[in-house]
């Protein structure tokens, strides 16, 4: 297929992929500069939210808890074909959530472009910051194994990546301006926050080289019919002051109307054409 880095969107990344999270793979190893921010405010070490520009990521709102344990199974579409599946599971350990996520291209569409997709977070069950995201990507010929660590004594990320076909290896380091989520956990991390209708909250998303303010914005109440049932519903729409979700389309999260705000179906609509993320299952074992 024409469009190899559209894959890229599969999973809960539909929409904080689109932001470009990782530059192209080099041989050169290093120090990355601190580079502007979405906001034109530059990153550096020791930097606070505060002094940065940067709006904190907000804490979860009181009585929220993340999930001990629990294992999501939405089935993905691209425009009308089934294209593929993606598993993600939370596991909590002391002060510590973990969330491992598996995608899976099927059918037709596995047959044009194979996708085999890991990703692994660990974050902070009551300040929400990540310390860690893995990716394992095997996308058509394209096979990248990578870490992104958080050291927030030091006020730094630290990237190391492997090109598993090349060989070639990357090392970068970037100032963070604090606590911040990535661009796995943010859309499940979102269920955490309040959500009134005309309303928005922001989060400040890492990527090895900037921190990027992704604004959610509740746009209104659907019933939606699910494989996993029917739910009422809050749909919000995140976007990026960077202009790049603007620049390739519009996408959206329906979020269940209760106390879970569990993410039931997400879809983004891009020029080369829409994927939906259906909710197939959730179990709590």
């Amino acid at each position: 297929m024409k469009h190899r880095k559209s894959y890229s969107f599969w999973f809960a990344l539909v929409f904080f992929m689109t932001l470009g999270m990782s530059p192209s793979m080099t041989s050169q190893q290093g120090v990355a500069p601190a580079l502007p921010a979405a906001n034109g405010v530059p990153n550096g070490p020791g930097q606070t939210a505060m002094s940065s520009g940067i709006p904190p990521l907000p804490a979860p709102r009181p009585g929220f808890s993340f999930p001990p344990r629990q294992t999501l199974t939405y089935s993905v579409d691209w425009r009308v074909f089934p294209a593929g599946t993606a598993v993600l599971h939370f596991e909590s350990n002391g002060t510590q959530e973990k969330l491992t996520a598996d995608a899976e291209t099927i059918g037709a569409i596995n047959l044009l472009f194979h996708v085999s997709d890991k990703f692994q977070s660990t974050w902070d069950r009551e300040k929400g910051c990540t310390s860690e995201f893995d990716k394992q990507t095997v996308e058509g010929r394209r096979q990248i194994n990578s870490t992104l660590k958080l050291d927030y004594a030091q006020g730094k990320s630290v990237l190391d990546e492997k090109n598993l076909v090349t060989g070639q290896s990357k090392h970068l380091e970037s100032g963070i301006p604090g606590c911040l989520t990535d661009l796995l956990t943010g859309v499940f991390y979102s269920s955490s926050q309040p959500m009134e209708v005309g309303k928005s909250f922001t989060l400040p998303v890492v990527d090895p080289l900037k921190t990027v303010v992704v604004t959610m914005k509740a746009e209104g109440k659907e019933e939606l019919k699910t494989p996993a049932g029917t739910f009422k519903t809050i749909k919000v729409e995140p976007t990026a002051d960077a202009g790049v979700v603007k620049n390739r389309g519009q996408i959206w999260i329906w979020y269940s109307d209760d106390e879970r705000h569990l993410p039931v179906q997400m879809r983004a609509r891009l020029f080369w054409g829409t994927i939906t993320f259906r909710l197939l299952s959730a179990d709590n074992k």
